[in-house]
């Protein structure tokens, strides 16, 4: 019990310490899996695991469900075992990043178990993530700046398509720890009602 406590510390640590409602409970459940039965499906030591999330080697949960189980990813050993184990994980992760310092700190995010915004937590994913942003942003740019033959309204919507296939649903919550809209609603609902309005 006292691994558990350590990980729900650190995790309110990293996230703030607020609640749950029922349907962020809801939600959870249905995104993620409880971490003792993913292990047991694994047939892993779910205390092992813990002591590789305070020890850095694996990403913290996702979610802390109201009822305090600590809610996963159902391919939170996905990227480990592409690693070829903990061991090798951290290496193989930031060499995804042609610069060090940004590969470090995709790491820390990784290891913050705040990735919940990815259906799929990957490098690839994560990368995809950030170039969609980064373009829908450009995008946004050209349009409000009105460019005379711009095809940004053209471009937005496949952009927001993609994100749209990589990004969950978040819940309540989410907004709560992250201090203000999610990613959805900044760069896929805010975007997709501006684009009403323009037709």
């Amino acid at each position: 019990m006292q691994l558990k406590r350590s990980v729900a510390e650190r995790f309110r640590q990293v996230n703030g310490d607020h609640p749950m409602t029922a349907a962020d409970d809801a939600y959870v459940s249905e995104q993620f899996v409880v971490l003792d039965e993913l292990c047991a499906a694994r047939g892993c030591d779910a205390d092992d695991v813990r002591r590789l999330m305070l020890d850095r080697r694996l990403p913290l949960p996702g979610y802390l469900r109201s009822d305090g189980a600590e809610m996963v990813p159902a391919d939170f050993f996905a990227l480990a075992d592409a690693a070829g184990g903990t061991n090798g994980l951290e290496a193989w992760f930031t060499d995804h990043w042609a610069d060090p310092g940004v590969g470090a700190a995709e790491w820390d995010a990784y290891l913050s178990g705040r990735y919940v915004c990815l259906r799929s937590v990957s490098p690839a994913t994560i990368r995809r993530k950030d170039d969609l942003v980064a373009a829908i942003r450009a995008a946004l740019a050209d349009l409000d700046a009105d460019l005379p033959g711009g095809d940004a309204a053209a471009r937005l919507p496949a952009l927001v398509d993609e994100l749209d296939t990589l990004e969950p649903a978040f819940t309540a919550y989410d907004r709560l720890r992250f201090g203000g809209p999610t990613s959805r609603d900044t760069f896929i609902d805010a975007v997709r009602a501006r684009l009403r309005r323009l037709v």
